[in-house]
């Protein structure tokens, strides 16, 4: 199995670009657990709901591993909720990074959000490109720090899925 991860700020394109990989590749898609918890509590989230969230998410990558798929695709994994925590709150459970680097990801397509709108969904929250310039930053901070393979992703819509489905081709051939 080949595990894939759309990582980057919001509104950058991510379970866009996992649905067309799926379409074109095949795999399975992850989605973002957060998501599925906002529409179930329909209130803004607090701290307190960090570690429920990304045990959410593991739960629903886990499922998906065990499932065995030869291409695995993770629209997010625990990064965000690791960055968005200490964005939001300051502050992140101690247990959560331990838990991301204990696990295998093969590539991470980091997305760029310039060149394409914010679309405002009812959950996302930066609509000015700097915060997610920002946000984008420190994951490629992390990233680089932790000596995990990705490749950066930007243009407008089209060109990000092209240079998408170019790198996971070389990826899936190699």
């Amino acid at each position: 199995m080949k595990v894939l991860v759309l990582t980057g700020p919001e509104s950058s394109g991510k379970s866009w670009l996992a649905r067309l990989i799926q379409q074109h590749f095949g795999g399975l898609v992850v989605g973002e657990y957060v998501r599925h918890f906002i529409d179930q509590v329909r209130r803004d989230t607090c701290y307190g709901d960090i570690s429920t969230i990304a045990r959410g998410q593991l739960a629903w990558e886990d499922a998906a591993r065990d499932a065995q798929p030869a291409l695995l695709i993770l629209d997010t994994h625990l990064l965000s909720n690791l960055l968005w925590s200490r964005l939001l709150f300051g502050e992140c459970p101690a247990w959560i990074e331990p838990a991301l680097l204990a696990r295998r990801y093969d590539l991470h397509l980091l997305l760029d959000p310039a060149d394409v709108p914010w679309i405002d969904d009812g959950q996302r929250c930066q609509p000015h490109l700097a915060e997610r310039q920002a946000f984008h930053q420190a994951c490629q901070s992390w990233l680089q720090a932790q000596r995990q393979v990705f490749e950066p992703l930007g243009g407008d819509w089209d060109t990000r899925r092209q240079a998408a489905f170019d790198c996971v081709e070389r990826w899936l051939a190699g």
